[in-house]
């Protein structure tokens, strides 16, 4: 018969199975630090009715999405993890606990042009607080310091998060007498790191804003400084709308409590030209970029929004989430050399290796070894020895035990460190707490090393 080529469609991605250890601790490294703050998991469904992910749709989402139908049914693929949150808020709103904080980690789709670093399947790490009728400020302040936390678990320390309030935007493009612009603006203004000032400046002008006007925008997304100087400067601009002063007032706590949660001023900064894209952030808003590299743009980013189940529901449900997309950031950290390589990306801790035609004795120790919480695989294929030491070391299995005559007789196993070559005879009880003792150090490596600068 004829054969098929095996391949992988363009735009998704499959890795080996070491990169996919990296890959696996990085998501253990999330689901822990979103734990640690009091998120619940949630898991919704790939697949939803069209209308349901498409009711704020339109425009590049609508071109983007996976569409089709299976008989009468008009169905999609998630585009994000924000829109079927809605969804779920809504329908089960009744029988949640409000604030409601939940974490989704899960695959979303979108039928864009694959390209370097851009995937139509890919993983986004999502968490979201959701507040009936009110939420408080303090939540708007948590959120950067969890990014803080879940950035440094995986290894990472040279990063800042960028943080702005869509408040104090509004409020200025109002002062400035351009508040039916405001959004259009803010879209433009989003795109000063990729285009320069100077382009900014002349596509202001382009729809319409004066030269008088483009100054001054271009003047007030420059103030610059520590964070507390910034705050200064805006203090100069108080009292001349509403809308901005509660702005200013909320950033200057968001900037407060930041300190109370232990984030370092050198990771985070107030800078004013973020507005993020989204129409719908009406807070604070959030993006964190890696310091050596720029150039890659965002890796985290989410903001304040006022009514996240709108279109589902007559309730008032203002939230403030974050999204990480991990299979960009994994490629990226992969091109840019960033990972672990000396960390342990083995499937098993031990390989059990039996000297004799009977596999009980290994099969017993491989089973206390289980009970102990160590992971341990039996090699009962028949080999030459060689053979099985390669299988090992080419899967940098950490210890191999071998179990002969001599051993069992004894009552003892001999242990391999495969890292030194060291090798001992133990009794099978010292050897699991040995090699417990190894594994739980070997867990706190981080998938992430940074380059030194």
């Amino acid at each position: 018969m004829d054969r098929i080529k095996p391949r992988t469609l363009s735009g998704f991605m499959e890795l080996l199975p070491g990169p996919q250890m990296q890959f696996e601790r990085m998501l253990e490294s999330l689901r822990t630090t979103y734990s640690l703050y009091g998120f619940a998991p949630l898991d919704t469904p790939v697949i939803e009715s069209a209308e349901i992910l498409l009711a704020k749709g339109g425009g590049e989402t609508e071109k983007q999405i996976y569409r089709f139908t299976k008989g009468d049914s008009d169905l999609a693929l998630r585009f994000d993890l924000t829109v079927p949150l809605a969804k779920y808020v809504a329908l089960n709103y009744g029988h949640l606990t409000f604030p409601f904080r939940r974490y989704q980690i899960g695959k979303v789709y979108r039928g864009e042009r694959a390209q370097r670093g851009r995937f139509r399947e890919f993983y986004q790490c999502d968490i979201d607080v959701i507040g009936d009728g009110k939420l408080d400020i303090s939540n708007e302040a948590e959120i950067p310091s969890i990014i803080y936390n879940a950035f440094r678990s995986m290894g990472l320390e040279r990063f800042r998060i960028r943080v702005n309030n869509r408040k104090i935007l509004t409020g200025f493009y109002d002062m400035q007498g351009l508040g039916e612009q405001s959004g259009e603006i803010m879209r433009t203004v989003d795109k000063l790191d990729k285009i320069g000032a100077e382009k900014v400046r002349d596509l202001l002008m382009e729809s319409g804003v004066s030269q008088e006007a483009a100054g001054e925008i271009l003047t007030f997304i420059a103030i610059t400084g520590s964070n507390q100087e910034v705050l200064a400067a805006l203090e100069g601009y108080r009292g001349r709308n509403e809308t901005f002063d509660q702005g200013v007032d909320e950033l200057a706590t968001v900037v407060k409590y930041l300190s109370a949660f232990g984030v370092p001023e050198e990771n985070f900064s107030v800078d004013l030209t973020i507005a993020r894209g989204l129409d719908y952030y009406t807070g604070t808003v959030y993006e964190t970029v890696m310091l050596d590299h720029p150039e890659i743009g965002s890796i985290c980013s989410g903001g304040r929004y006022d009514n996240l189940a709108g279109y589902y529901i007559d309730k008032p449900l203002p939230g403030v989430g974050i999204s990480i997309g991990l299979t960009r950031l994994f490629y990226v950290l992969g091109e840019q050399g960033y990972f672990n390589e000396d960390m342990v990306t083995a499937p098993t801790d031990v390989l059990v290796l039996p000297m004799t035609e009977d596999l009980a004795p290994a099969i017993s120790f491989a089973t206390l070894l289980r009970a102990g919480g160590i992971r341990a695989q039996v090699y009962g294929e028949q080999k030459k020895f060689k053979a099985k030491m390669s299988y090992a070391d080419k899967l940098k299995i950490p210890y191999v035990v071998f179990l002969g005559e001599e051993e069992i007789s004894q009552g003892m196993v001999k242990v391999k460190n495969m890292a030194t070559g060291d090798q001992q005879a133990m009794e099978p009880v010292a050897a699991v707490a040995l090699i417990r003792e190894s594994k739980e150090t070997l867990a706190r490596e981080k998938p992430i090393q940074e380059k030194q600068v």
